[in-house]
């Protein structure tokens, strides 16, 4: 059926029996024997004659639009195909990259994994900002990359979703009353937004902190996640995280507090995402891996 598929196709491209037999590389009466084995196959009129012309039913039209993906998808799987057949240690790298902000311990369980599966892939991973990785698989440097959401998702890419997390802050051990447990963006206008960035990304994350979480704040710099901790830990500013990178907070030196922005939860989205026209079988099986772990 899949060369009778070619064929129809063929006939509605361009609107010709003759010139579709030749692009078909067949005699004109062979074409016509091609849909009419189609058209019984599938039980139902594809195409109706109008003198020396033609127009397809109802079902034709649905079956063309269809049609056309189907060959599409198949021209993919056998370039795919071969391209599996034909990679080799030398010839095949998959690149990935992964937020540095994240706790990396499912992405690297990922890659374990994947290299297990496919000792023969070369491996290259990249820790960096979220702009630096987005900037990076839209130029084609990384295949795939495991990122948060910060804005609307691009059609451009495939967006696989993995996991989702509330935002927390961290603060010192007696700031704010006792029982809390969580705390609005107006209750901490006054005391500074710590940010772990480097100056050519300082701009961007103050922009989302502002946009988008809603941080009323004025900002102030930490070189690292520690030295971080240890002002919002003298009550010198408070620093964002979330849910899982939480855990990574000493609860004798810091407080944790759920985040909300005038009464709004704030939650983070994490996903894997690759350029559809650089989808392939590695990058597709790595994807399907890394959300197990999430699972």
């Amino acid at each position: 059926m899949f060369r009778q598929i070619q064929c129809f196709i063929a006939v509605v491209n361009n609107h010709s029996y003759t010139q579709a037999a030749i692009e078909c590389h067949l005699s004109q009466s062979s074409l016509s024997q091609r849909i009419k084995e189609l058209q019984a196959s599938l039980g139902v009129t594809l195409i109706q004659r109008k003198g020396l012309s033609f127009e397809l039913t109802a079902a034709g039209n649905y079956f063309y639009q269809h049609a056309q993906v189907l060959l599409e998808q198949v021209d993919q799987l056998v370039t795919e195909t071969q391209a599996i057949a034909t990679h080799t240690a030398e010839s095949y790298t998959l690149k990935l990259g992964y937020l540095r902000k994240f706790g990396s311990q499912e992405f690297l369980q990922a890659v374990a994994e994947f290299s297990r599966q496919f000792p023969q892939v070369k491996v290259q991973i990249h820790s960096d900002s979220y702009a630096e990785l987005f900037t990076q698989v839209r130029d084609g440097q990384i295949d795939l990359n495991f990122s948060d959401q910060r804005y609307e998702l691009s059609t451009a890419f495939e967006n696989e979703f993995l996991t989702a997390a509330d935002y927390m802050v961290v603060v010192a051990p007696q700031a704010f009353t006792t029982h809390q447990s969580a705390i609005d963006t107006t209750e901490l206008k006054d005391l500074p937004c710590i940010l772990i960035v480097g100056a050519d990304e300082y701009a961007s994350e103050q922009a989302y902190y502002r946009d988008v979480l809603g941080i009323q704040s004025p900002f102030q710099t930490a070189a690292s996640f520690g030295a971080a901790q240890m002002l919002a830990a003298t009550g010198q500013g408070y620093l964002v995280v979330n849910s899982r990178t939480a855990r990574q907070i000493n609860p004798k030196t810091n407080r944790v507090l759920k985040l909300v922005d005038h009464g709004r939860d704030l939650t983070q989205h994490y996903y894997a995402y690759w350029k559809k026209d650089n989808s392939g079988y590695y990058i597709e099986t790595f994807a399907q891996i890394l959300k197990d772990q999430f699972e």
